[in-house]
């Protein structure tokens, strides 16, 4: 415990330069990295590891950990000391995070030694309070205790279509029911939040009504989608609980006459998740290495289309593609490169850092 707390003040020393400052005075190259998360292919880390001076420069804001960085042996504490490792060595506090939903997005399994969760469809069905609360404590006392403070979780997507091969029937979903999903999800997040984890809901505007799998190509739910997948991040917002929110790489024409996907799409991020619903909070892109991303736009563009639409942070997760876009100073650099040639407008930047430095205050 006496680590942790060092930790924890080392981490907030190094960020409170940064809070204190006004947001202008911060360098370009700082505010572009807190913009980049990503993945990391190992179950620790070389202290010449090409991440950690990433990390160190303030060049990358968020890392994401997956089931193939923990170890089989002493799995805990070896976790724990990957994520430790990293978080010592930034800069400004990095967002560590993992998607551990509970059920078939299960990282932390229990053949590792970690504890049993279940599946939202299991917790909707049982419509009990207590044991979702159970659940709920249990996952996020175990992130806090291995370093995470962000959990891609809960799902806000309902269970509209029964044969959806990414949700229902993979059980990801609490309900068809948006104020079951509103009602589960918020015990969630509260007992999340008292461990001081961030709880990112989605994948907005709604991917339940989906047929396709957006890891595999493109999802189209223009005739399939309804106004209700809206409701319980209405509901969310409406409480104030709602501070994280990731993307979904579906198309909807009905809400992008252009037929963008939802990731890149300003009318969607902008009009219907800022301005309609008045979210004001970070927006996480959903894994731009995925192929509905990949094959039909490219690194570039996606980096250009997602953040002009209101990404806050953009996701490279380095597990689907063996391509250059694994290299973190090239992501970097490549962001930076459409700032320089106006591309992305330095306002919109600065928007991003503003809620993401924010959000980092409030973790620490």
């Amino acid at each position: 415990m006496k680590s942790i707390n060092k930790l924890l003040l080392l981490g907030i020393s190094a960020f409170m330069p940064f809070v204190g400052l006004a947001q202008e005075q911060d360098s370009l190259d700082i505010k572009i990295g807190q913009m980049l998360m990503v993945g990391f292919g190992g179950t620790a880390i070389e202290a010449n590891d090409p991440l950690l001076a990433e990390i160190e420069k303030g060049h990358v804001g968020g890392v994401l950990l997956f089931e193939k960085n923990i170890d089989s042996v002493d799995s805990y504490h070896r976790l724990k000391n990957l994520t430790f490792t990293m978080q010592q060595k930034a800069t400004v506090p990095l967002f560590m995070a993992i998607d551990q939903e509970g059920g078939r997005v299960n990282r932390l399994k229990t053949k590792y030694g970690f504890p049993a969760s279940v599946t939202a469809a299991y917790l909707g069905r049982l419509d009990n309070q207590d044991s979702t609360l159970y659940y709920a404590q249990t996952t996020a006392a175990t992130l806090a205790g291995l370093g995470f403070n962000v959990n891609f979780a809960p799902i806000l997507d309902l269970a509209s279509n029964p044969e959806n091969p990414i949700i229902a029937k993979v059980e990801r979903s609490y309900s068809a029911d948006p104020q079951m999903v509103a009602k589960h999800a918020a015990i969630t997040i509260k007992a999340h939040t008292r461990q001081h984890v961030l709880t990112v809901g989605k994948h907005f505007p709604g991917h339940g009504s989906s047929k396709a799998d957006t890891h595999k190509g493109m999802a189209d739910v223009t005739n399939t989608w309804q106004e209700n997948e809206l409701e319980p991040y209405r509901l969310l917002i409406e409480q104030g609980l709602l501070h994280g929110v990731m993307s979904a790489h579906i198309v909807n024409q009905h809400l992008d006459t252009l037929g963008l996907p939802g990731t890149l799409s300003q009318t969607i991020l902008e009009g219907i998740l800022r301005q309609r619903l008045g979210y004001d909070g970070v927006v996480f892109s959903d894994d731009m290495q995925m192929h509905a991303i990949t094959k039909y736009y490219g690194v570039e563009k996606a980096l250009e289309l997602g953040i002009n639409a209101g990404l806050d942070v953009v996701i490279f997760s380095n597990n689907i593609t063996a391509s250059k876009d694994r290299n973190y100073e090239f992501l970097h650099s490549l962001l930076k490169k459409l700032v320089m040639e106006g591309k992305i407008k330095r306002e919109r930047i600065d928007q991003s850092y503003r809620r993401i430095t924010k959000l980092k205050k409030e973790l620490y």
